[in-house]
């Protein structure tokens, strides 16, 4: 009889209550793995095996674990000619993880690192159908094109691209400050168009209420009343009072 302590991880063993040429090994996976058994060199069942116990011959059977997380990893820095002849280095993060363990072992030699060097070759293919404007405006439309390209490209390896971002864009420091000085001279245009619209605005308040005044000329003076009454909240110790020009004309007749 074989017992097994609880909490204790159960090791390899062969199970010997059988006849001797019906030995059995008992092997064991994790939840987050599946086992594919080869028996003489043939996929047994055509589906992996797990989690938890399963029986495999000693001499006839082989088997691979696969691991069914979510794997990431980065793409290193590389450097990428856009559209329109801009050079720069770009780097991302990749998620990925394995649909079918079959497909996995049996159609690629080794899923994880040939799913590394895809999605180098994938991000310098998209972007180098981007210009720098797009590059640096659209990453999520970028990362969401890279993802299904790599998932449709992985698809008969049974791996499933989950998500694909792209980390940082690195522009040469020449194009850095001919951009920085583009963007202040932009910034700089606009300021003047604006001041030029505020005194254009302001010309035409103008305008209408000299139109106003001209229509009551007592209207001026309760204008310069009110500017009295607003200089006096100040507490000035000097008050240059504008006198109209035909108050002034009245003396000099007289």
């Amino acid at each position: 009889m074989l017992r097994l302590a609880a909490g204790r991880h159960i090791p390899d063993f062969c199970y010997s209550d059988l006849p001797p040429h019906n030995i059995l090994c008992l092997k064991i996976v994790n939840e987050y793995e599946r086992a594919v058994i080869f028996r003489l060199g043939r996929i047994v069942d055509k589906k992996p095996k797990g989690p938890g116990l399963f029986f495999v011959l000693p001499c006839t059977d082989t088997f691979t674990k696969v691991d069914l997380r979510t794997i990431s990893f980065d793409i290193p820095p590389q450097e990428i000619l856009t559209r329109d002849s801009v050079t720069v280095s770009v780097d991302g993060v990749v998620y990925f993880r394995v649909q079918c363990p079959i497909s996995a072992v049996a159609n690629v030699s080794n899923a994880p690192s040939s799913t590394r060097l895809l999605a180098q070759t994938t991000l310098r293919n998209v972007l180098g159908t981007k210009n720098l404007a797009e590059l640096l405006s659209d990453r999520e439309g970028i990362s969401r094109s890279m993802q299904e390209s790599l998932d449709e490209a992985t698809d008969p390896w049974g791996i499933r691209v989950e998500r694909v971002e792209i980390k940082d864009v690195k522009l040469p420091h020449q194009l850095q400050r001919a951009m920085a000085a583009e963007a202040e001279a932009s910034r700089e245009a606009r300021a003047k168009v604006i001041a030029a619209e505020g005194e254009m605005k302001a010309s035409r308040a103008l305008k209408e209420a000299s139109l106003v005044i001209a229509e009551s000329p007592s209207a001026l003076q309760l204008r310069y009343l009110q500017t009295l009454s607003t200089i006096a909240t100040e507490k000035n110790s000097t008050i240059v009072f504008p006198l109209p020009i035909d108050i002034m004309q009245s003396f000099i007749k007289g």
